[in-house]
């Protein structure tokens, strides 16, 4: 998308069968934005919905051309659509902010002030209105695993409503279930956030499309972003020590067993422990081999693509380059 000036905000949000919800929305983002003389487009991703969603964009649209449609050929989850907005936006910061009226769009003013000091200013569902068994205890349960293992605290992962610097979102290639751990997934560019408290109100209309099932793939999910985080740039390192720990305690089975023969004249051909030993040296020389395979890969990916291993912050005297 060209335009002749780059506007100061961009509002992405995913739609999926949000129908009754998009006018009201629409409604809601220009009392909330316009008294304040903000430059802002809204980047409204359509991911598949199969209610008469696309109909009420296309009318909201006619009525305020800063509206910027998307429309993904099937549902693709709430990442990609992310992700396809997060592509079209022009805003020098950007906001995802959900299609179901529980976001308040209210508190955009606010976050798009702090975005001017920090890369990415989070929000906090304090006072969340949704059902606690269901959605409130595993939420909280999911953010204190989350935070623990990341090791960037965020008392609520799961809110949509954020403001990225743009420069931070350019860096990030988002998937799976990925965009909830945006503020994790960006801590190795050196960020600065933080968590201000925001609105939350009960759905209106539609039916929520969370499940068991995605706090499961959430969880998955959380397993790659720390290896992501930790390991990305150098593999050998987990499965080398987890291949070296392997084939040693094999080793010293192994001894073991051979003293046993040696000294003591045992009998070890039919043991479970000989196998065990065996078993064990060959895994960890295969987790060896995976980690050499490992950066291989590395090394194919960044080089091939240019990939950055680190982001400059600032360089006085000349433009700043990155590698």
């Amino acid at each position: 998308m060209i335009q002749s000036e780059r506007p100061a905000l961009s509002i992405v949000i995913p739609i999926f069968n949000e129908e009754e919800n998009v006018p009201i929305l629409a409604d809601e983002i220009r009392q909330a934005l316009d008294p304040h003389g903000i430059a802002y487009e809204v980047v409204a991703v359509d991911d598949g919905s199969t209610d008469g969603s696309w109909s009420r964009l296309e009318a909201v649209r006619a009525a305020d051309p800063r509206w910027i449609l998307v429309a993904l050929r099937r549902n693709f989850g709430q990442t990609a659509a992310l992700s396809a907005g997060f592509d079209h936006a022009c805003g020098e910061v950007i906001v995802p902010l959900d299609g179901d009226l529980q976001n308040d769009p209210a508190d955009i003013p606010r976050l798009l002030a702090l975005a001017k000091d920090y890369d990415i200013v989070s929000g906090w569902r304090k006072n969340r209105q949704d059902p606690f068994v269901s959605r409130r205890l595993p939420s909280m349960l999911a953010n204190w695993l989350i935070s623990r293992v990341t090791g960037i605290r965020l008392h609520d992962y799961g809110c949509t409503l954020k403001a990225y610097r743009r420069e931070i979102l350019e860096h990030l290639h988002l998937y799976g279930e990925m965009h909830r751990f945006i503020p994790a997934i960006a801590s190795w560019m050196g960020i600065t956030f933080v968590e201000v408290e925001t609105h939350h109100r009960p759905r209106r209309f539609g039916k929520s499309k969370y499940g068991i099932t995605r706090t499961l793939r959430v969880i998955l999910d959380l397993i790659t972003v720390k290896f992501l985080l930790s390991f990305a740039t150098k593999p050998i390192q987990v499965f080398g020590m987890l291949g070296l720990g392997a084939a040693g305690l094999g080793g010293v089975i192994g001894v073991y067993l051979t003293l046993l023969k040696l000294i003591w004249g045992a009998q070890i051909g039919g043991r479970p422990l000989l196998f065990l030993a065996v078993l064990l040296i060959v895994v960890g020389v295969q987790f060896v081999v995976m980690g050499l395979l490992g950066e291989l890969l590395v090394r194919v990916y960044h080089e091939s693509q240019q990939k950055p291993i680190y982001m400059v912050k600032r360089v006085d005297g000349r433009p700043a380059r990155e590698r």
